[in-house]
């Protein structure tokens, strides 16, 4: 199945957080990586006072069903030693399933397409980047929902 994950980090040099995840992203069973986007750096979203965010988009090819992803997703969180004290509070790593193919799942633990996406200007453009001509599942295209969001572009990063 072909999905794409957000990954974000704002906590405990945050490049390196990003970068380690999408090496250990690599690693999950019965999946690949097939590309992730160049690292951005976005203001926070939630609580004032937090440092800025470095975020990228993975896109990954997997056999692994949508919850079990998200059981090893939340696994790279926790070996990341994410806290979660506060909503859209700081963290060192936070990892969300954005899309899991043209699936559309609402579980108590898994919204997908991920219910913010759209209304994030730190996912749409690292997404753009590597899947331009995206589709989403309400069939919609990714470049409509660049062209309205709301919030300003993220600083991509020369790294």
């Amino acid at each position: 199945m072909r999905c794409f994950i957000g990954l974000g980090s704002n906590l405990d040099n945050p490049i390196e957080q990003v970068k380690r995840a999408l090496d250990e992203l690599a690693q999950l069973p019965d999946t690949q990586l097939i590309q992730h986007s160049a690292l951005y750096r976005s203001e926070p979203v939630g609580p004032a006072g937090q440092p800025d965010y470095i975020n990228a988009v993975a896109e990954l090819n997997t056999e692994l069903d949508a919850e079990c992803l998200l059981d090893h997703l939340q696994a790279l969180e926790q070996a990341h030693q994410r806290v979660r004290l506060e909503h859209w509070g700081p963290r060192t790593l936070d990892l969300d399933l954005l899309l899991y193919g043209q699936e559309t799942i609402a579980t108590a633990r898994l919204s997908v397409p991920h219910p913010w996406m759209t209304q994030r200007s730190f996912v749409l453009y690292p997404l753009a980047e590597i899947a331009p001509d995206l589709q989403l599942p309400d069939g919609s295209l990714l470049s409509f929902h660049l062209a309205d969001c709301p919030m300003g572009s993220p600083d991509r990063l020369a790294l």
